[in-house]
C-alpha cells in the first residue's frame, strides 16, 4: 500500500525556507543556507536504524526516491541481506575507518608495529585516494588501480608495495574487528632486484672492534649477536638472559615475523654471552634494558645510532652497512657452505622459501665453483676422435 504524506507534500516542500525540515514516514526533506533541498532517511529497520542522505533536489532527487531507499532496505532485511556493520547505524568511510584504526593500533597495542610508517601510508596516501569509499566496496580492481595510479606519480614499485602492506594490514584488522566480512586480494608488482650487499670476515672484524670501541658498553654485545645469529634487529633488542640456553646454544626467540623458534647461536658465541652473563652477576630479564624508570619499552627500541659509529669507525659506508647486512651475510655464508635451504628458512625465521631466496644472491667464485661439478660427469667423455669426419680418418690413414 502506498504511503499517504500529509506533511511532506510537494506545495509544503517548495515552501520550505532555509534551515527548516519537515519529517513524515521517516523521510526527511530540508532546505539547506544555498536554497537546494536535501533529501535523507531516518527509520528502524529490522531492529536497526538507518540514517542516511538519499540525495539533493538539485541532483534530480525527489521524494519518492527515498520511498524507494526505505523499500529497498526492508526488502534486504526479509532476505537477511542488510549487512550493516554491528552497533553502527551505517557503514564507516574509508576515512572514518582509518581513524579509528590508526587509534585502535597505538604502540602499546599487538599491531602498533612500524607505527609511524603505518601513520605516514594512511594519512598521506591511502585516504586522500579512496577518501568516502566504504572498505567493504574495495575490489581487486580497485586496489590495482591505486597501485597503477601511485607508479603514475613516480613512486617506486617498492614503496607502492609498503603502502599495500599497509592497506592489507588494515582491512585485516576491519574484518578482525567486525567491520567487513572479508578483505579483496591484495596483488603487489614486482619489485626491482637490488644487489645484496654481505661483508668480508675482514670487515666484520673491524666491524666488531669499532663495536667494542664504542661509547655505549653495549654495542659490542649488539654486533657480535647480529655477526654470530644473523637475527632482525628487533629480535635482538628482545632478547632475555633466561631465554638463552648456554648448554644447547639455543636463543628463544617469542615474537617473529614467522612465529616463535629456537636460534641456534655459534660456540664461540655462546661462551661470549655465558661470560657476559656471569660478569654481570647472572642477571634476569633484558639484555638491552631501558635506562629510565617506569618506560612504556623495557627494552632498547632501536641501536641504529650506535650501529653507525661502529660502522664509520671501520671505515665502512653507514649508508650501506645497516644491521640487516649482517642479516644477508648469515645466510649468504651458509649457503656458500652448501647448507639447504630449508634448514636455513628454519635457522633464520623465514615464512617461505621463496624469501629466502631473496638473500641469497651468490658470488660469481661460488657459482663457478658449484658449475664445475657439472663438468667432472663427462670432461673425459670427448676426444679428438669423436669429433673427427669419416674422410678426416681415411685420409689419416692414407
Amino acid at each position: 500500500m502506498a504511503l499517504k504524506f500529509t506533511k511532506l507534500t510537494r506545495p509544503a516542500i517548495r515552501a520550505l525556507e532555509a534551515g527548516q525540515r519537515i519529517n513524515e514516514h521517516g523521510i526527511i526533506a530540508e532546505r539547506q543556507t544555498n536554497g537546494d533541498v536535501r533529501y535523507s532517511i531516518n527509520v528502524m529497520v529490522d531492529g536497526q536504524r538507518i540514517h542516511r542522505v538519499i540525495g539533493r533536489e538539485s541532483e534530480n532527487t525527489t521524494r519518492e526516491q527515498a520511498e524507494r531507499a526505505i523499500e529497498h532496505f526492508r526488502t534486504k532485511a526479509r532476505e537477511n541481506r542488510l549487512d550493516l556493520p554491528s552497533g553502527r547505524k551505517v557503514h564507516r568511510s574509508f576515512a572514518e575507518a582509518a581513524d579509528e584504526y590508526l587509534t585502535r593500533i597505538e604502540p602499546h597495542s599487538r599491531h602498533g608495529r612500524n607505527l609511524t610508517r603505518k601513520r605516514h601510508h594512511i594519512r598521506e596516501r591511502l585516504v586522500p585516494y579512496f577518501k568516502a569509499q566504504r572498505p567493504d566496496s574495495l575490489t581487486d580492481f580497485s586496489i590495482s588501480h591505486y597501485n597503477r595510479h601511485r607508479l603514475d606519480q613516480g613512486a617506486a614499485q617498492a614503496t607502492v608495495n609498503r603502502e599495500l602492506s599497509t592497506l592489507s594490514h588494515f582491512l585485516s584488522r576491519c574484518v578482525e574487528w567486525g567491520w567487513i566480512k572479508s578483505k579483496p586480494k591484495i596483488a603487489k608488482g614486482e619489485e626491482q632486484r637490488k644487489q645484496i650487499v654481505v661483508l668480508s670476515d675482514d670487515e666484520k672484524r673491524a666491524l666488531l672492534a669499532g663495536a667494542i670501541a664504542d661509547q655505549d658498553p653495549l654495542t659490542w654485545l649488539f654486533v657480535a649477536i647480529a655477526i654470530g645469529t644473523g637475527m632482525r634487529h628487533a629480535e635482538i633488542l628482545r632478547i632475555r638472559w633466561e631465554e638463552i640456553d648456554f648448554a644447547q646454544r639455543r636463543i628463544f626467540v617469542g615474537r617473529a615475523k614467522a612465529g616463535q623458534r629456537d636460534q641456534p647461536i655459534p660456540g664461540s658465541l655462546g661462551l661470549k654471552l655465558l661470560a657476559e652473563w656471569e660478569q654481570c652477576g647472572k642477571p634476569e630479564g633484558y639484555l638491552f634494558p631501558t635506562n629510565r624508570e617506569h618506560p612504556r619499552h623495557p627494552c632498547r627500541q632501536n641501536m641504529s645510532a650506535q650501529f653507525r659509529r661502529a660502522a664509520v669507525r671501520a671505515n665502512l659506508n653507514p649508508k650501506k652497512v645497516t644491521p640487516h647486512i649482517l642479516r644477508h651475510t648469515a645466510i649468504t655464508e651458509l649457503v656458500k657452505a652448501n647448507v639447504d635451504l630449508p634448514t636455513i628458512q628454519k635457522i633464520f625465521g623465514h615464512k617461505t622459501l621463496s624469501m629466502v631466496l631473496r638473500y641469497t644472491q651468490l658470488s660469481d667464485e661460488h657459482i663457478d665453483r658449484s658449475v664445475a661439478y657439472l663438468d667432472a660427469t663427462f670432461s673425459d667423455a670427448f676426444t679428438p676422435e669423436l669429433h673427427t669426419t669419416k674422410n678426416e680418418s681415411q685420409k689419416s690413414a692414407a
